[in-house]
């Protein structure tokens, strides 16, 4: 292999005819049955990832900090020989181990299903005929077509084409965009910006210029908002189990107790109050989430984003192909004065290529096509160069020639950048038609392009407008009614005329106060905020503006979400907080998007956002859970401690509390919820009251049922603890269906897996404290004495729940759930 790659970066150097014959290809490729054999030679043209060994990675789940806390619990309950501890913490360390290595690797495998249908395409020419494959299956020999918003999926030698303008910013930190002619390479991972040409491979996979730099476009990980909420409840919980532990040692440390005894109890007590499975639940729910997601043809490929979608507040909404059909038809044709309605249709056709599958060169060849009279016409024109559209100048052009071996030059771009091809003299005689049948056509909601013509090398002649229409989706003023009614204020971007915008906006339920995008460039900082913030779209917008509409929101404390299809949206699409690559994107906008949408229109947004905002609140529900129980679980044992002098559980017991908590937990991934009607926000005030008052009610509750056992029930210390273990663990699990909804706890139903899960994992703790295993056992009485309590004490709190939120909310504080 290190010959062949050798032999493939000497072919750089050579020059384009060498390549081709060492090679041994020419312009129209290669053939599927040669490309075969050199897949064998050469492999995929993919780069192949760094496997972790899989025993390695598992091991890695018994080294780290709270794998060393419950490690150092089992030794130390070795050395005071007990061995029923040392063996259920073992079990405890190995099941986390298990659980976590498996979790990952079901998020990873979820991740790499997701990966593998972003995967990039390329167009190539095989057996003659250009066709569109998956960019792993390129061979060296091969020759494909690039052009505008592609990213160069292999190292190519360019030729047939005037020139490319390449980002080659991810691969050589350069900013700005270099120039490639015939014969120059194009690297691979590199974006065209402008132009088309095609290309022979000369490198792929890990030869390429981007598998010898990977290091270089090494993505730096975002830390999303939940992440950073997560990470602020897991130091509260430590640093809550960290005073707890250490008022416990104070209070055995003037009682005389045992020092080995009491540490390894609050090591213990240590490992149940850290959220051991909480990245998990992270990784779990959020790899769900994008699972479902996929099914509905949204593609998630950064996963932060599910969690920054649940808060969008403002979406800039794309029009063409998103809001409309982008199914363009053509109405009929205005030809200035000296041209007819054929020429017309024959200039349009000739400026226009079928195989770049451009929605209005398409319209236009359609059209042209059904007219007998202008396809024979079409035909007896020969097309010398094309220079295909560019977004900068807006126009694409053809020099051609006809029968009668006259030459000229035709153009097709936006009315006012024809208009500028003319001279100053014809320019004042015809502007004030073309601007007044623009803005005709603009107001009944049709889009204009201008046609113009050069005849041998004289001057640009402006030959007449092509109306074009882009009818609404059907469902798009329903789904933009559902979008509003979800708290999301959508703006329409679009390049188009002003007139056309409002037009459409009154056919989808958007409000018509469309502002031209050049007002961003005249208001005064102060003001700028207001008008973008107030405006319901902006039309004739650059690339330039989009990221400016986006940044200007973003100051505002919005969370923005922004489609885009072209690779001048990228930089828009990477500052928005969700960046959404529509239907036919190009792949450098996919690539920019944190979600890659593989239908057309608005509804899959929808349904991304309602599946975000349930994601969301399976954390809250989470958060609020882990903090309540935590708290009532360290704050009752150590009160019980200080002022009982009594340990109601043992270090065994909190460790089975540990391990029938974690597959109720799992199961919230999977857990039933509705989505909000409004957007989310991590709100750490409420969070933190309702789990705290959560925690309290809990201590309150295993207080009471404590002084029952004791006084009332007479039991021995040994069997109180049992009893006490009992509550612990079935109220706990309870807990869960608590913190699930913010009415009562019936108003959403659970998932069969989180009822299954809890139910089983409280008749396992049952059988432990009547059976006595590990523990002293009780009678079946006293345990559904226990189930009885628990039951009534889960009642009498969802009540007060339902209370508190009502309250929350007449105090002004709004808590949607």
């Amino acid at each position: 292999m290190k010959d062949e790659a050798e032999n493939l970066n000497a072919l750089k150097k050579l020059s384009l005819e060498e390549a081709f014959k060492e090679l041994e290809s020419s312009e129209n490729g290669i053939s599927d049955s040669e490309a075969l054999e050199r897949t064998k030679k050469y492999g995929y043209n993919e780069i192949a990832e760094k496997k972790e060994n899989p025993i390695l990675k598992f091991l890695g789940y018994f080294w780290g900090p709270i794998p060393w806390m419950i490690e150092l619990a089992a030794i130390l309950s070795a050395i005071i020989n007990h061995w029923e501890d040392f063996w259920i913490i073992f079990v405890l360390l190995l099941l986390n181990a298990v659980v976590g290595f498996w979790q990952e690797n079901k998020a990873s495998d979820a991740i790499s299903e997701l990966k593998k249908k972003l995967a990039l395409n390329a167009k190539v020419i095989r057996d003659g005929k250009w066709k569109e494959i998956e960019a792993s299956q390129l061979v060296p020999g091969d020759v494909i077509r690039l052009r505008l918003g592609d990213i160069i999926p292999a190292d190519v030698k360019l030729f047939s084409g005037e020139y490319l303008m390449i980002d080659e910013s991810a691969l050589t930190g350069e900013s700005l965009p270099v120039e490639k002619h015939n014969g120059d390479i194009g690297y691979s991972g590199s974006v065209v910006n402008q132009g088309e040409m095609n290309g022979l491979v000369v490198a792929t996979g890990s030869n390429t210029f981007f598998g010898r730099t990977a290091k270089l476009v090494a993505e730096a990980k975002t830390i999303s908002h939940f992440q950073k909420a997560v990470i602020k409840i897991g130091d509260y919980l430590i640093a809550l189990a960290a005073f707890m532990v250490v008022i416990i040692f104070m209070v055995s440390f003037f009682r005389h107790e045992s020092f080995i005894d009491t540490l390894q109890f609050a090591l213990v007590l240590t490992v149940a109050a850290i959220p051991v499975a909480l990245p998990a639940v992270l990784s779990v729910t959020m790899a769900v989430g994008a699972s479902v997601l996929a099914k509905k043809k949204a593609i998630v490929s950064k996963l932060t984003a599910i969690e920054e979608m649940a808060g969008m507040d403002i979406l800039c909404s794309d029009k063409t192909g998103t809001i409309t059909k982008n199914q363009l038809t053509l109405s009929e044709v205005i030809p200035f004065e000296g041209f007819t309605a054929d020429d017309i249709l024959i200039f349009g056709s000739l400026s226009s290529r079928e195989e770049d599958n451009d929605p209005i060169d398409l319209a236009i060849l359609r059209k042209a096509n059904s007219v007998v009279g202008v396809r024979e016409k079409i035909k007896s024109y020969k097309i010398n160069y094309f220079k295909p559209f560019d977004p900068v100048i807006k126009r694409s052009e053809a020099y051609v020639t006809s029968n009668e071996n006259k030459n000229c030059k035709v153009a097709k771009g936006a009315p006012q950048v024809i208009l500028n091809l003319i001279s100053e003299k014809e320019k004042q005689k015809i502007t004030e038609l073309v601007n007044s049948k623009v803005n005709e056509l603009a107001e009944k909601g049709y889009r204009a392009l201008g046609i113009a013509v050069m005849y041998n090398q004289n001057e640009w002649k402006y030959a007449g407008l092509i109306p074009l229409f882009d009818p609404p989706r059907d469902d798009s003023a329903e789904t933009i009614k559902t979008a509003q009614a979800m708290g999301i204020n959508i703006k329409m971007i679009t390049g188009d005329h002003t007139a056309i915008a409002k037009q459409i906006a009154k056919q989808v339920n958007l409000k018509s106060n469309i502002l031209e995008a050049s007002l961003l460039l005249n208001e005064s900082d102060k003001k700028i905020g207001d008008v973008v913030e107030n405006a319901d779209g902006f039309a004739q917008v650059f690339p330039e503006h989009k990221y400016r509409i986006v940044e200007i929101l973003q100051e505002r404390k919005h969370i923005v979400g922004m489609t885009g299809d072209g690779v001048n949206d990228s930089p828009a699409l990477k500052k928005a907080d969700v960046g959404i690559a529509v239907a036919g994107a190009t792949d450098a906008a996919k690539s920019a998007a944190d979600i890659v949408l593989t239908l057309p229109g608005l509804s899959v947004i929808i349904d991304a956002l309602k599946e975000s905002r349930k994601i969301f609140q399976r954390m809250n529900s989470y958060a609020i859970y882990r903090i309540a129980e935590t708290i009532r679980v360290l704050f009752f044992i150590t009160l019980a401690i200080i002022v009982f002098n009594f340990y109601p559980v043992t270090a065994v017991m909190i460790v089975l509390l540990a391990l029938f908590n974690d597959a109720p937990i799992m199961a919230i991934a999977y857990d039933n919820v509705k989505y909000s009607n409004n957007p989310e926000r991590w709100d750490m005030r409420i969070v933190l009251g309702m789990a705290t008052f959560l925690g309290l009610i809990g201590v309150v509750s295993s207080f009471t049922i404590y002084y029952l056992g004791r006084d009332y029930f007479h039991l021995s210390p040994g069997v109180l603890q049992s009893f006490i273990f009992l509550k612990l663990a079935i109220a706990g699990h309870l807990t869960i269906f608590l913190t699930r909804t913010r009415g009562p706890f019936w108003s959403i139903k659970p998932s069969a897996v989180l009822l299954w899960s809890a139910v089983i994992t409280k008749l396992l703790a049952t059988l432990f404290a009547v059976y006595g295993w590990f523990i002293s056992p009780i009678s079946w009485e006293l345990a559904l004495f226990v189930w009885a309590y628990a039951i009534v004490a889960f009642l009498i709190t969802d009540f007060l729940k339902v209370k508190i939120y009502r309250l929350l909310d007449h105090t002004g504080i709004k808590f949607h759930r």
